[in-house]
């Protein structure tokens, strides 16, 4: 049996977000309807559907994809990029006990999503009150946003 995760979130532009996951997937949706787009993606495996209305903020903090080199994080940042989109790099933070390699891009919603490659475990993080994102926009400062592990 293969299993894949399912996640569903609620948009308030539906064009606008099937433009942006799109780009930040590199593939089209499946499936396109009446306030309702569906991802089927293999890598990373999710279901992943847009549900146009409802409240958007939901209470999450961020979403990841976790790749394997920070030459799949830097290829990633190229194609986001390539679509318009912007990005900010966050390279050799030490953050969630490991040391990483990330961009961050912001959905039209205000998700905020990493693409990361986690480089080593740690001991420590560089400041262990800041691990995970609480602000709107990712802090700029190497180390102080966080929490993919």
């Amino acid at each position: 049996m293969i299993l894949k995760p399912h996640l569903a979130i609620n948009v308030k532009n539906l064009d606008q977000s099937i433009q942006f996951y799109t780009s930040l997937f590199g593939v089209e949706p499946v499936k396109v309807k009446l306030g309702y787009a569906k991802f089927d993606l293999e890598q990373p495996a999710l279901n992943f559907t847009l549900n146009e209305g409802g409240e958007v903020s939901g209470g999450i903090n961020h979403l990841g994809i976790q790749v394997a080199s920070t030459q799949d994080v830097l290829l990633v940042k190229e194609r986001l990029q390539r679509a318009g989109l912007a990005t900010f790099d966050e390279m050799n933070t030490n953050c969630c006990y490991a040391r990483q390699d990330k961009i961050w891009v912001t959905s039209p919603d205000g998700h905020q999503w990493e693409v990361f490659t986690v480089l080593e475990d740690v001991k420590q993080n560089d400041d262990p009150t800041s691990c995970c994102i609480t602000e709107e926009e990712p802090q700029k400062e190497s180390g102080t946003s966080c929490c993919s592990e």
